[in-house]
């Protein structure tokens, strides 16, 4: 066989992906750093789940969409938004086809992997205040000690009012720690495996250390402490019982790289999803031949469950409030529906290669990837999307030029972990799961590709604008 034969038939028969930036042009290189520079401004001010969902719903409105009220008509080109207790947001911009022939859903979640304050957090030891916690979601421990973090959140008060709180997210805040031992001490610590070397109850904030009082009295630096929320919140130590605080990186989000051509932050898991979601619901032209629903949830690092996660009546109720404004059955609804699944995955580490499989593994810069199925073991917990709908994606990201990569989380049996994909499948939906690769996952500064960043948002809208 000729040269060129051979090259041609190779061409033709065999997979050939490229790295993105040898197939982006000038144009979209400047839609990208655009897109980019504003996912940056949305990660700043979206630290939690609750300040997150707010800046949603300020950007929905910006956008014209309105609150929706449970009993009003809705008609193509309707925009509305319903907040589910301040810490998940559900969207729609009604489209041309009625409901009963199907909805085309993104879904992505907007908690991240944090530090908690526990029910009754203030002690003072050492001469030392500090607030206890209890890690949400799959953390490393190891990684949140030494290093600046913020408080946020709410404290609802006995008479109903709620305070809000933001220790260290303004530049001149003072910011708080969690310390680790010294190397000179720590001969036995280096001992323990990874993950018992910073126990649990070891990860305390570090609040204050000056006195008030008489030298005499006992609980001198607590009380300081304790005297210092008083004066800015109005709380008192009973206060925290009905508290919702969350600790995270003190930290910004900023360009990766010599060539910037990668951004780092606390959050990308899943809120680099939520906002391409979100900004692709946006940033829709016209009125969709498909209603396009957009799903920010809230508790899916730690299953979904709750009031505000996927598993909660709450998309159910939404969705059939919509249906039955225009007489059609939400179960009809869902069985004629799509949805992108939008979560991230793990991308390729060589510093780790061990862990992952390279044939199947995703590549930073090389798009949005899918995942057919995550899940632990022999697939456990997936939904494991079907062949015609990966099929039909893979076409509809073709025909819009989205970049894109197919992947597995990582080696079969090196762990696992799982999306709310089997919570929309589970509904009688058509789901398939896709996202942005992120390196140092679960971590507080996580990193991204700026291209995978952006053929992500390519590819919700491309879900948002398909007519079937």
């Amino acid at each position: 066989m000729e040269s060129k034969e051979f090259k041609a038939l190779k061409e033709q028969l065999l997979s050939c992906r490229r790295n993105g930036f040898d197939r982006m042009d000038a144009a979209e290189r400047s839609a990208m750093e655009s897109y980019c520079t504003d996912y940056k401004a949305f990660l700043d001010t979206s630290k939690t789940e609750r300040l997150c969902a707010g800046e949603v719903v300020r950007l929905a409105k910006q956008a014209g969409y309105r609150p929706y009220v449970r009993g009003a008509a809705v008609k193509p080109g309707d925009k509305v938004y319903l907040c589910n207790r301040g810490k998940s947001v559900l969207l729609a911009h009604i489209g041309e086809k009625p409901l009963a022939e199907g909805v085309q859903i993104a879904a992505a979640h907007i908690d991240s992997p944090r530090l908690d304050l526990k029910p009754n957090p203030l002690y003072e030891d050492g001469e030392l205040a500090y607030f206890k916690t209890h890690y949400y979601g799959g953390i490393r421990k190891y990684q949140w000690v030494t290093i600046p973090l913020e408080l946020h959140g709410v404290v609802a008060l006995r008479d109903g009012a709620s305070v809000q709180v933001n220790i260290g997210g303004g530049a001149d805040d003072p910011r708080l720690v969690i310390t680790d031992l010294l190397p000179h001490l720590g001969a036995e610590q280096n001992k323990k495996p990874l993950a018992e070397a910073i126990p649990a109850e070891t990860l305390n904030l570090l609040l204050g250390s000056e006195p008030i009082g008489d030298a005499e009295e006992s609980g001198r630096v607590k009380l300081a402490v304790m005297k210092l929320l008083n004066e800015k919140y109005g709380i008192t130590e009973d206060d925290f019982t009905s508290a919702e605080l969350e600790a995270v990186p003190a930290v910004k989000a900023t360009d990766i790289g010599l060539d910037r051509s990668m951004i780092g932050a606390y959050g990308h898991d899943d809120r680099v999803c939520a906002y391409a979601a979100l900004r692709a619901l946006l940033d829709l032209e016209g009125t969709p031949a498909k209603t396009a629903v957009c799903v920010l949830a809230d508790k899916e690092e730690i299953g979904s469950d709750g009031v505000t996660g996927m598993q909660s009546a709450a998309f159910d109720t939404f969705m059939e409030d919509l249906c039955e404004s225009q007489g059609a059955a939400v179960r009809v609804c869902f069985e004629k529906s799509f949805c992108l699944s939008a979560d991230v995955t793990a991308a390729y580490d060589p510093n780790f290669s061990d862990v992952y499989e390279k044939r199947n593994a995703a590549y930073l810069n090389y798009g949005i990837g899918l995942c057919k199925y995550t899940g632990a073991r022999g697939k456990s917990g997936a939904s494991d999307a079907d062949a015609e709908t990966v099929a039909c994606i893979r076409n509809l990201f073709d025909e819009a030029g989205v970049i894109w990569q197919i992947a597995e989380l990582g080696k079969v049996d090196a762990g696992g972990g799982g999306t709310v994909a089997m919570y929309m499948a589970n509904r009688n939906i058509t789901t398939l799961d896709a996202g942005v690769p992120v390196l140092s996952m679960h971590a507080p500064f996580e990193t991204v590709s700026k291209l995978d960043c952006y053929e992500t948002y390519k590819g919700m809208k491309a879900v948002f604008q398909a007519e079937k």
